[in-house]
């Protein structure tokens, strides 16, 4: 786990999860196990981002993030990097397009928490997201119907896979989807936050 440029060959599956990870803490560790062990990945890429453009108040430092990422997961198929700094992108459509440009004959997943599909259809560029890469859904059991039903996912409907199908998606050819429920760690950096266990400073 280090910042920079990981390192990647043609033909790996990487999942990529995105985040401020504001901290990082155990419900990334879960979803990351859950993710390399249900969509066929030999690696996933913590990207700490430099801020979410949704957000209003920016995070900790960069710094500080990523050796709290580094502490909380030491796994040798996990890399926790400030790539998207280094690339220069804000949004998650252009970090995948820098992506697939940099690392060639790669096969980037990207990875998200039931809450963000409901609300992908607010994000940037947000159709070339699916278009361009499979989208792994990891989702607590009662997500709401809502995610479920929720624009992106009418949209790109024709896309889904099965969740028996999961170990398929790596490979998939996009747009591929597939949402899987998972049992959650009840935990969330918002509510760190608030404990005052994690001071932005």
């Amino acid at each position: 786990m280090r910042a920079g440029f990981p390192s990647a060959r043609a033909g790996q599956c990487i999942g990529v999860l995105g985040g401020s990870f504001d901290p990082a803490h155990a419900g990334h560790v879960h979803i990351t196990r859950e993710a390399l062990k249900r969509f066929g990945l030999d690696q996933v890429w913590w990207l700490v981002s430099p801020g979410n453009p949704l957000k209003a108040q920016g995070p900790a430092p960069m710094a500080r993030r990523i050796a709290e990422a580094s502490h909380v997961l030491k796994d040798p198929r996990v890399v926790v990097s400030d790539l998207e700094a280094r690339l220069g992108t804000r949004y998650t459509a252009e970090t995948l397009a820098a992506l697939q440009q940099r690392y060639k004959g790669v096969r980037f997943t990207w990875l998200m928490g039931g809450d963000n599909l409901a609300g992908l259809h607010l994000w940037e560029q947000w159709p070339s997201i699916l278009a361009r890469v499979p989208v792994g859904v990891l989702a607590r059991p009662d997500t709401p119907i809502s995610a479920r039903m929720a624009r992106a996912a009418r949209v790109f409907r024709y896309a889904r896979l099965k969740p028996a199908q999961a170990p398929l998606l790596a490979r998939a050819i996009a747009p591929a989807w597939c949402y899987i429920p998972i049992p959650m760690v009840d935990i969330s950096s918002t509510e760190i936050r608030k404990s005052g266990a994690w001071a932005r400073k």
